[in-house]
């Protein structure tokens, strides 16, 4: 478990992404400094380098943690079993628990400005996950339960941007904003619209 001093090191960086994230989401990259950092964790300066580093490495650090969870949550999605049906529902409930659970890596990912850190690995978890959305989708036309015709490529695309709809109103700033415990309601209410033309009708033919 390492020693009492390398515990703390640790809990300390761990404040100091934190802190970064907090301002990233608030501010964007460029509120991220490390005087404002170091203010937010209650840390000195030289303590940010010592146990981060740079804030290009404070930045990356957060980049990744959200990248790394982000991960987490939709892979255990997709390795659960099921019909294609019900591991649809998970995926897109895992991601409306991540942007619940951790908005600011959220809103990194889903809503990143055009100076975010590691916008090349966004990119690429983008691209990974909709790859994944897509065979499974594939895997439902092959089986029969999904509408035939569809383009998984395409079907897999428009299905994020859908659910990156529905989350996006918990962010908005005015009175439409959506509280989180309500958008999993919503999302069940979209989920069933979405079902209604993308899965093939057992009565159809």
């Amino acid at each position: 478990m390492g020693t009492r001093a390398d515990r703390r090191s640790e809990a300390t960086a761990r404040a100091v992404v934190d802190a970064a994230a907090a301002l990233l989401a608030e501010g964007g990259p460029h509120a991220v400094t490390l005087a404002a950092v170091a203010e937010r964790a209650d840390v000195a300066v030289q303590t940010i380098y010592n146990r981060v580093g740079g804030r290009d490495a404070v930045l990356m650090a957060v980049a990744e943690r959200a990248l790394t969870a982000n991960r987490s949550y939709l892979d255990a999605a997709h390795e659960s079993t099921g019909t294609v049906a019900e591991r649809l529902r998970r995926v897109a409930e895992a991601y409306v628990t991540f942007a619940v659970e951790r908005p600011h890596e959220f809103r990194l990912l889903a809503f990143p400005p055009p100076d975010a850190p590691a916008r090349r690995e966004v990119v690429a978890l983008v691209r990974e996950q909709n790859g994944k959305l897509a065979r499974l989708i594939r895997e439902g036309v092959e089986d029969g339960t999904v509408a035939p015709g569809l383009d998984p490529e395409v079907a897999a695309i428009a299905l994020w941007r859908l659910w990156d709809g529905v989350v996006s109103l918990a962010f908005r700033p005015d009175d439409l904003r959506v509280a989180p415990d309500d958008l999993f309601a919503l999302l069940l209410t979209v989920g069933a619209v979405m079902e209604r033309g993308l899965l093939a009708r057992e009565n159809e033919g």
